[in-house]
């Protein structure tokens, strides 16, 4: 089967979006299949486990804000590499990956999440 990279990139994004800003249960009632397998070990595998955790996440952080930086899709994974910014002026680079199934839906998540530095001993972006 072939996937549709640009709107599974669309829907990554989305469900990204939607769950850190606050909603994460509109957020896989859209966007994630029949299971979801977690691999962050802050987080239990499941949908509920992903809402307790990111609902939890909202109330403690709020004012936290996101920039998808970039989305790549190959097959039936979506990588996204994030700016955050949390309160306290904290700030994230981050690269999640998604995998979706037949139907468009994501099914399992992997991380990687990184503060940035306050110096490099380069000239380079993390971006």
């Amino acid at each position: 089967m072939e996937h549709d990279l640009e709107s599974n990139k669309r829907n990554a994004i989305e469900f990204y979006r939607t769950s850190y800003l606050g909603d994460p249960s509109k957020a896989v009632d859209l966007y994630v299949g029949a299971e979801y397998i977690q691999h962050n070990p802050l987080v239990a595998d499941g949908k509920q486990a992903f809402i307790d955790y990111f609902d939890e996440m909202a109330k403690g952080y709020p004012g936290k804000s996101i920039e998808f930086i970039r989305a790549v899709a190959e097959g039936d994974l979506v990588a996204l590499h994030t700016h955050q910014t949390w309160p306290g002026d904290e700030q994230y680079v981050t690269m999640d990956f998604f995998r979706f199934d037949e139907a468009g839906k994501i099914v399992e998540h992997w991380d990687s999440m990184q503060e940035i530095p306050g110096g490099s001993k380069n000239d380079n972006s993390m971006y």
